[in-house]
C-alpha cells in the first residue's frame, strides 16, 4: 500500500507538473501576440504618417509646384521612394491581429523603415533644388500657374474667371510636371462644382 500510495502520489505530482508547463506555455503564447500585435499597430501607424505626408502633396498641386520633384519619375529619389510606398502598402495587413509569424511581421518592418526613409530624403532633396530644374520661362509658366489655381480656388472670382484660370493653369502645366489622378482628382472637386454652378447663368452673355 505505501509504494502504491507513493507511486500516485509521484503521478499526480508528474500531471500538475505538466499542467503547470502548459499554463506557462499558453500564457507566453499569449503574451507573444499581443507584443507581436502592438508592435504591428505601431509599424501600421508609421506607415500611416509617411503616407499622410504624402497626400500633403498629392492633394495639394501648390505644394506640387513649389516642389515638383515629388512627382517627377525622372528623379531616382522620386521613384525610389514611391517603390518603397508600393511594397509597404502590399506588405500591410488589413488588420495587426492577422500579422504575427514573425518572417512576415519582419519584413513588413523592413518595408516600412524603408518607406520611411526614402520619402525622407526625397522630401529634402525636394525642398532644396524646389523649380531650379527648370529654365527661367519654365519657371515663369510654374509661377503663373501657380497664382491662376489661387484665383480659381478663390470663392470672390465670378465663375468666368475661375474656369478660364483653371484651364489656363493647366495648360501652363502641360508638359512641366505630371499630376497624379489623385491631385488632379482634389483639384476639381474643389473647383469644378463652383464651376458648374455658374455655367448655365453664364451662357446668355456669351
Amino acid at each position: 500500500m505505501g509504494g502504491w500510495a507513493k507511486s500516485w502520489q509521484m503521478s499526480t505530482e508528474r500531471r500538475h507538473q505538466r499542467r503547470v508547463e502548459l499554463y506557462k506555455l499558453r500564457n507566453q503564447s499569449l503574451q507573444a501576440e499581443k507584443v507581436a500585435i502592438a508592435d504591428v499597430e505601431s509599424l501600421m501607424a508609421a506607415h500611416d504618417a509617411v503616407n499622410r505626408r504624402w497626400l500633403d502633396y498629392e492633394l495639394d498641386v501648390g505644394k506640387l509646384i513649389d516642389f515638383p520633384l515629388m512627382t517627377d519619375v525622372r528623379e531616382p529619389l522620386t521613384v525610389a521612394f514611391l517603390r518603397a510606398k508600393r511594397e509597404a502598402d502590399g506588405l500591410r495587413p488589413s488588420a495587426a491581429k492577422e500579422l504575427t509569424a514573425p518572417s512576415r511581421l519582419e519584413a513588413y518592418r523592413a518595408s516600412v523603415n524603408a518607406f520611411e526613409v526614402a520619402f525622407a530624403v526625397a522630401e529634402r532633396e525636394a525642398k532644396r533644388i524646389r523649380d531650379t530644374n527648370f529654365s527661367g520661362p519654365e519657371r515663369l509658366r510654374l509661377a503663373t500657374a501657380r497664382k491662376l489655381l489661387r484665383l480659381a480656388e478663390n470663392d470672390a472670382a465670378t465663375p468666368a474667371e475661375r474656369q478660364a484660370a483653371y484651364k489656363r493653369a493647366r495648360r501652363e502645366l502641360d508638359g512641366l510636371i505630371v499630376l497624379p489622378d489623385a491631385t488632379v482628382a482634389a483639384l476639381e472637386e474643389k473647383v469644378a462644382p463652383m464651376l458648374d454652378s455658374g455655367r448655365p447663368s453664364d451662357s446668355p452673355q456669351r
